[in-house]
């Protein structure tokens, strides 16, 4: 087996890191005290003027994408060329735009895209979204349907050559942004089975009958909104995919995004971990260091067993989605528990480790404390992730073999 990574990938990584160092680092300060306000003051959580000189610096570096063929303008060097660099791009608190830590274009809705979209639609989004002139948000949550697909309300109605859709989206992202699409599921057969029931549909912001409503605001720094669908009529055009074909293509998304999640957590914690070593040794309690305190030890040991343990299952999973394979639900499900909760012990422990300051806005830990506390919900919390995969197990009646690769589910 070999688990050496390549020149290539390294000096990717490399480059992210002195990115990082030169152009993030130096906003976290005033990024923190921005993100204060957030709930009182929506708007970026750093300035337009920065967020475009970073998107065109990283542009020029070449980290746009890195996974997107190269028929399309990219790089296509899949997965695990973006874990690596996602690692880095997540040891800064900044995470590189006002929607979150990742690179454009976003890898879930990338993937999807590229398995669903007809010729039209890849000349009329894909190539746009691959380029940076389009963006795109993913609208599926409703206010009372989350982990729950089967309890979604929004309805597409056939009427002769249009589909009429109503309904309400929850926690939807990128709705400030004026080029932006939406990807929105809606029920088009509710006597069908879940794999039968749910239609994807292309839809800009700016068509007749969408709406955004009230900006939602949540932990951390990415800000959501309402999205409100009043008899949005579209052609079938606008389908992605197949007709009643959306779970699968969907569940797929998923796994990508809980992958990419799991970076998010490997990066931020190590850097919390390099936190914890600093204050360790030049922390003095009691005329000594906490370097030479049994429980300190311990916490920075048990941190960085987790950590690798959590970061090899991440490489795995990328590493698996490069070989074509999409059905990545136990390896998604898996790694977005693990690193998700890895992250929430870490983040505590450093916390504990650097006391008050630990607690205060200053360092930044308690933001990631904040932050992963969202993880641990967002793309699915826990507790669903461990009954799917049990549930998956259960019905093959055989145990999980990371060296048997099973047959991607049609």
């Amino acid at each position: 087996m070999d688990f050496s990574i390549s020149e290539e990938y390294m000096m990717l990584k490399d480059s992210m890191k002195e990115f990082v160092k030169r152009e993030l680092m130096p906003l976290e300060k005033a990024m923190l005290e921005r993100e204060l306000s957030l709930w009182t003051e929506p708007g970026p959580l750093i300035p337009e003027e920065d967020h475009k000189r970073l998107l065109k610096k990283s542009k020029e570096l070449g980290f746009w994408g890195l996974e997107v063929e190269e028929k399309f303008g990219g790089q296509g060097l899949g997965m695990l060329a973006k874990t690596l660099v996602m690692e880095e791009l997540s040891k800064s608190l900044v995470g590189f735009s006002n929607h979150g830590f990742t690179l454009p274009p976003d890898a879930p809705n990338l993937y999807y895209l590229n398995e669903c979209c007809g010729k039209s639609q890849r000349e009329r989004y894909f190539v746009p979204y691959c380029n940076g002139d389009l963006d795109s948000a993913m609208a599926c949550t409703e206010p009372g349907a989350g982990s729950d697909v089967s309890a979604l309300k929004t309805k597409a109605v056939k009427n002769g050559a249009k589909w009429t859709i109503n309904g309400t989206k929850t926690f939807i992202s990128k709705c400030d942004y004026p080029e932006v699409f939406f990807i929105v599921i809606a029920v088009t057969d509710a006597s069908a089975s879940s794999k039968g029931r749910f239609t994807a549909f292309l839809i800009d912001r700016g068509h007749p009958g969408v709406r955004i409503g009230r900006e939602i605001p949540v932990i951390g720094a990415m800000p959501t909104w309402d999205l409100i669908l009043e008899d949005v009529e579209v052609g079938d055009e606008a389908i992605l995919g197949e007709v009643g074909k959306a779970f699968i293509p969907l569940q797929n998304r998923f796994g990508v995004r809980r992958i990419e999640l799991a970076s998010n957590c490997t990066g931020m914690a190590e850097r919390l971990i390099q936190m914890m070593i600093e204050q360790a040794n030049n922390r003095i309690t009691f005329d000594k260091p906490l370097a030479e305190r049994g429980i300190v030890q311990n916490w920075i040991a048990d941190s960085t067993m987790e950590l690798e343990s959590v970061r090899w299952m991440l490489y795995y999973a990328a590493w698996k989605s490069d070989q074509g394979h999409k059905d990545l639900r136990i390896e998604g499900a898996s790694v977005k528990v693990a690193a998700t909760e890895m992250l929430t012990r870490v983040a505590d422990r450093a916390i504990q480790m650097h006391g008050g300051l630990g607690v205060s806005h200053e360092l930044g830990i308690e933001y990631v404390a904040r932050m992963v506390r969202v993880w641990r919900i967002l793309e699915g919390p826990s507790e669903i992730h461990r009954w799917s995969i049990a549930r998956q197990l259960l019905k093959e009646k055989k145990s999980y073999n990371p060296f048997i690769v099973a047959k991607d589910e049609d």
